[in-house]
């Protein structure tokens, strides 16, 4: 198996909104905002190469909206979608699945561009399979009021138009050393990949934990649907990764790619922090 996290592209989101009731007065010391209550989000795109598949995980924000639409996330740095993967040495082509956590913009909006001729779009990944769970597929494809800023038809119908979708009902490997485990507190049918690899079990958890700053139970994004289902979720993740000494790979962090976890007084907390490199 061979592994690689790379970030597409920072963007910026309003602090309080990615921390919901939890004061400013706390968060901030460990996340700080600038004068605009803005805090700094990444988005790490994880590759999996395994048993003759090479899978990779969300696609970021895509770049078919207009200036107005990206003017309000303020994307900045990272290596860029196709540019990261080519860095790890793969071409569009070489993709042979892609797995999305959620259909969230920001998370599936790299699936489908603009075609050349500007009449409609086209696959980036045009050899792979993508894998949505079929609750989320079908949450999204109702939408709804809280969420119709996010699922952006755009960004998943042509999918399901290309006849390559796969959608996944149940948790459990879905390739070899690759499983998933879904949640449904930030939106119905998220998914959770589990990843294990000599001996070593990673974590990457998306939008159920996106930072390290995230880990105290109740310290919880705004834009999570059900937010004590979000809290039970990450009650029983996290217990089960501390017991296990589960390897965490965070998302959105822009300081912490991985931690190792302890129990403090406090509760579960990062033990250790450290690049996904040096797994």
């Amino acid at each position: 198996m061979k592994l690689h996290l790379f970030n597409i592209a920072n963007f910026k989101v309003d602090g309080g909104a990615m921390f919901g009731v939890v004061p400013k007065t706390l968060w901030s010391r460990v996340y700080p905002a600038d004068e605009n209550n803005l805090i700094v989000l990444t988005l790490n795109s994880l590759i999996v190469e395994t048993d003759g598949h090479v899978i990779l995980v969300d696609t970021g924000w895509g770049d078919k909206q207009d200036e107005r639409f990206f003017r309000h996330v303020h994307l900045h740095g990272g290596e860029g979608l196709l540019e990261g993967l080519k860095k790890k040495g793969y071409k569009p082509e070489d993709i042979t699945d892609v797995v999305l956590t959620h259909l969230h913009a920001d998370h599936c909006g790299g699936c489908v561009r603009n075609n050349f001729e500007g009449t409609g779009f086209e696959l980036v990944f045009p050899e792979a399979v993508y894998h949505v769970s079929r609750t989320q597929w079908e949450w999204a494809a109702k939408n709804n009021l809280r969420e119709e800023d996010a699922f952006l038809e755009e960004n998943f119908l042509p999918v399901a138009e290309s006849s390559r979708l796969n959608l996944v009902d149940e948790e459990g490997e879905l390739f070899k050393g690759f499983s998933l485990r879904f949640c449904y507190g930030h939106t119905p049918g998220l998914m959770i990949p589990v990843i294990n690899n000599n001996g070593k079990t990673l974590v990457y958890t998306g939008d159920l934990i996106p930072t390290a700053a995230h880990l105290p139970l109740i310290w919880n994004m705004s834009y999570d649907i059900e937010s004590l289902k979000t809290i039970e979720e990450k009650r029983s993740l996290l217990s089960e990764a501390l017991e296990n000494n589960y390897i965490l790979v965070f998302q959105h962090d822009e300081k912490t790619e991985c931690c190792t976890l302890e129990m403090t007084p406090k509760g579960i907390r990062a033990k250790e922090k450290f690049p996904f490199a040096g797994i």
